[in-house]
């Protein structure tokens, strides 16, 4: 048996099944431990922690968020773009842009065909992202 994930060969007792899926303990881990992006109260307690603890920019961030946040205030990215360049799975991504998107740091921004992932504050045009994103709250 494979998990139909990632590929890799299963023994009997490692088999997980998630929404129909056979998958492997981590890729079974990876799906059910989804991150909402529109959940209101997970913005309401994000903002609301890192303005008690006055966080501003990618203060308090973990290293990948700091490094997903900075390169989204550096330039227009899309989701593959940041996947590429950071190296994760797409769960992955999707849960560290609900996270920031939580503490209202970045957002989506459709422009034509195309989703970019931009800072909070970016209001649209063809210019790139403004510096000053990382800088605020």
């Amino acid at each position: 048996m494979r998990c139909q994930m990632c590929g890799r060969d299963l023994g009997e007792d490692d088999v997980y099944i998630h929404n129909g899926e056979t998958l492997c303990e981590d890729c079974y881990i990876e799906a059910s431990h989804r991150i909402r992006v529109c959940d209101p109260w997970g913005e309401y307690s994000a903002r609301t922690f890192r303005k008690m603890h006055g966080l501003k920019g990618d203060e308090g961030l973990t290293e990948i968020q700091k490094r997903l946040y900075n390169l989204v205030c550096s330039r227009k990215v899309t989701r593959e773009d940041l996947q590429a360049e950071l190296g994760l799975s797409p769960q992955q991504l999707e849960n560290e842009i609900a996270i920031l998107r939580h503490c209202q740091l970045v957002k989506g921004r459709r422009e034509g065909d195309k989703v970019y992932i931009v800072p909070w504050e970016y209001t649209g045009g063809d210019e790139a992202p403004s510096s000053e994103g990382a800088q605020r709250i």
